[in-house]
């Protein structure tokens, strides 16, 4: 996986995170997706993000672009895939608790409520805690910074 830092460095995440938590061992690591799709193309966005205590977030980033994808679920649905895909590799290669911030609301007003239950389930089965808005949306804040 290609991650890099806000500059453009590219970063190895695995040792990335070693540092990481060598350096703050009560870091908080979240892991989130967003996307949005501009012209003819859909941004998607992945960040590994390390809450240091009170002393703030620090994160890295893997932005890719594809044809745009219209329909509002598949585009939602893989934002979930990707979280969960990154989660999964990291945790597989070292020892880190991981959660996953989703972009999905718990207000029913909104369309993403419908994935919760499946995207939120498959996350939870695979021994990750989730957050979805209004709470803690750590990583996702930054993906969706990097999607605009």
């Amino acid at each position: 996986m290609l991650f890099k830092d806000i500059k453009g460095k590219i970063i190895d995440p695995l040792q990335h995170t070693i540092e990481i938590i060598k350096k703050y061992p009560y870091a908080e690591i979240h892991i989130g997706s967003d996307s949005q799709s501009v012209g003819k193309k859909t941004f998607y966005a992945t960040v590994i993000a390390y809450k240091l205590g009170t002393r703030g977030v620090h994160y890295i980033l893997n932005k890719k672009k594809v044809s745009i994808i219209n329909d509002m679920w598949t585009r939602l649905w893989k934002e979930a895939e990707d979280s969960i895909d990154a989660a999964e590799w990291l945790t597989k290669q070292i020892s880190v608790k991981v959660e996953i911030d989703m972009d999905y609301n718990e207000n029913e007003n909104f369309k993403s409520h419908k994935l919760i239950s499946a995207a939120k389930g498959w996350a939870n089965s695979l021994g990750y805690k989730v957050n979805i808005k209004p709470n803690k949306q750590i990583a996702t804040k930054a993906a969706d910074h990097h999607c605009k």
